[in-house]
């Protein structure tokens, strides 16, 4: 079994996306992606823009060859999207390559779904021109899926997502999706499964409404998973914020496990540029209209592309 996570916050983006590859399959897990539309008080740094770009063209440069396309749920970083903004992934992008071969997709169902989901899952359907049949519970070879489980803690608005198995051999992944470590029921099917590797959103630390309990929650679950798991890969929303960092980097300690972020796990440098979006203002100033003059196409990312990240940004890449 091959893993090659392509995209999420300590990767440069929003999302959580994947793709396992087996003898027989090729499996690409939430292949979306998105920038934090304001983040405070500023949209997107153009530095964001241009590693955001890069990641949506590996998404798609995998998605040509893949069997498997699996949707975990709908938020707009997991999924491509009709009316996607100049940040996401375009829904017409990913049919453009997905109906040169027959990929089988894999969808989280109608359960828990609001009204806006309900209708971006029916765009999807036309825009792939699929029906996107519900996947929950369901098994298929080495494939499985679970029934949902809560997106972060149970009975909040944010509905719920479905958690992907890849069983090859004697490795098995686990992809949690947005769990957040914030619900023991799913982290007890988790669990259930016997993963290897598991990759996971850890909590939202960056949000003042994250309680206190939900924050000991948090904690309690990934102590657990880590003495579970060979790996577990923690990313997501948790690396929103360096107080997300230390979190992790504290629990690798503390458990003596390999608790890693996805660019440990890939060999890259942790590049958390949600979190740096004020610092990435201040230090590389953004022309005036940038923003509405790329929409417009007007303007590219070329100047940003060689641009070196400033030396101060390394003390934070540091494990």
């Amino acid at each position: 079994m091959q893993i090659e996570i392509l995209g999420t916050e300590s990767l440069g983006v929003r999302g959580l996306s994947c793709v396992v590859t087996t003898k027989d399959r090729k499996i690409v897990i939430d292949p979306g992606i998105a920038l934090g539309y304001s983040r405070y008080g500023l949209l997107p740094h153009p530095l964001q823009v241009a590693v955001g770009e890069t990641v949506r063209q590996k998404i798609l440069k995998t998605l040509e060859d893949a069997t498997d396309v699996v949707f975990s749920h709908l938020h707009g970083d997991h999924v491509p999207l009709v009316d996607a903004n100049p940040y996401q992934m375009p829904a017409e992008k990913v049919a453009a390559v997905c109906h040169a071969r027959a990929q089988r997709f894999w969808v989280k169902g109608t359960r828990g779904l609001s009204q806006h989901m309900s209708q971006r899952l029916e765009s999807l359907r036309v825009a792939l021109d699929d029906a996107l049949a519900n996947a929950e519970g369901q098994t298929d070879g080495l494939m499985s899926f679970s029934l949902p489980v809560p997106h972060g803690q149970r009975g909040e608005r944010f509905g719920m997502v479905m958690m992907t198995r890849v069983v090859d051999g004697a490795e098995v992944f686990v992809h949690a999706s947005d769990i957040q470590l914030l619900d023991d029921e799913a982290v007890s099917g988790i669990i259930a499964w016997q993963p290897t590797v598991v990759l996971a959103s850890g909590p939202p630390l960056y949000l003042p409404s994250l309680s206190k309990r939900q924050r000991k929650t948090a904690l309690r679950n990934a102590v657990r998973l880590a003495h579970k798991v060979d790996t577990l890969i923690l990313d997501h929303h948790l690396l929103r914020s360096e107080g997300g960092r230390r979190w992790l980097d504290k629990i690798a300690a503390t458990t003596g496990n390999r608790v890693i972020c996805a660019a440990d796990f890939m060999g890259q440098r942790r590049t958390m540029l949600e979190a740096w979006r004020q610092r990435l203002y201040a230090e590389m100033p953004v022309p005036k209209g940038w923003h509405a003059a790329y929409a417009r196409g007007e303007v590219d990312t070329g100047a940003y592309r060689e641009v070196p990240y400033p030396e101060d940004f390394e003390s934070l890449t540091a494990k």
